[in-house]
């Protein structure tokens, strides 16, 4: 029998995702790829949900080089470099929004990246609570856009799924003009509507978290 361990798993799962995907991302399969019976996965991990969590924690060590090296002539432009950063590499996996939201590290190896964006923003003047929101609040906006566009786009480079062909839609709600015209900022150009939605957020971080923002 192979010798397993939880990283070894947490990487077989991660290299699964494109051709499975998260509802296929079973510990039956992961043990399948890695020739051993599925009860021996179960003496590191009691269900999929402690897989995902080691999955996530994998997926944040993969990004924790990239963090460090963002730029950082502006707050500003700091946050937008590491939410456009995570974005790619979430739109890398399939479902890669999805594993990774919603779960919990199962170590500290994210406590490097973390002190280096909170230390960008604290010498930016932010106090420390305001910088753990302004963090906070671009990192889940950028999760739940690539959960959307996920959901548009399924396959890392792919096809867009039919359902969100944008003309059907239009021809569907004819009649509600501005629910049509809505289908064409949600759905369609996806990269554009990111970085509206990412200056949206930028901007309102410094109208209410900075310390010149009025009161």
């Amino acid at each position: 029998m192979n010798r397993i361990d939880r990283a070894s798993v947490a990487e077989t799962a991660l290299s699964l995702l494109n051709e499975v995907g998260l509802e296929g991302l079973t510990l039956r399969r992961i043990a399948k790829e890695l020739n051993v019976q599925a009860p021996a996965l179960y003496w590191h991990f009691k269900n999929k949900q402690e897989l995902l969590d080691e999955v996530a924690t994998e997926m944040f060590r993969r990004m924790s080089r990239p963090i460090v090296d963002v730029g950082r002539t502006t707050w500003q432009e700091f946050l937008a470099e590491y939410s456009r950063m995570l974005r790619s590499f979430l739109l890398g996996y399939r479902d890669g929004a999805k594993v990774f939201s919603g779960t919990r590290f199962t170590d500290d190896s994210y406590a490097v990246p973390l002190e280096r964006m909170m230390t960008v923003l604290v010498d930016a003047g932010f106090p420390p609570r305001a910088a753990a929101h302004a963090l906070h609040t671009a990192h889940t906006y950028t999760i739940g856009h690539v959960i959307e566009e996920q959901s548009v786009q399924p396959m890392p480079g792919g096809e867009r799924d039919p359902a969100y062909d944008l003309a059907n839609r239009a021809r569907t709600l004819e009649g509600y003009p501005l629910a049509a015209e809505a289908g064409w900022a949600f759905f369609g150009d996806l990269d554009e509507g990111f970085e509206t939605g990412l200056r949206i957020v930028i901007a309102g971080i410094e109208s209410t978290l900075t310390p010149t923002a009025a009161p």
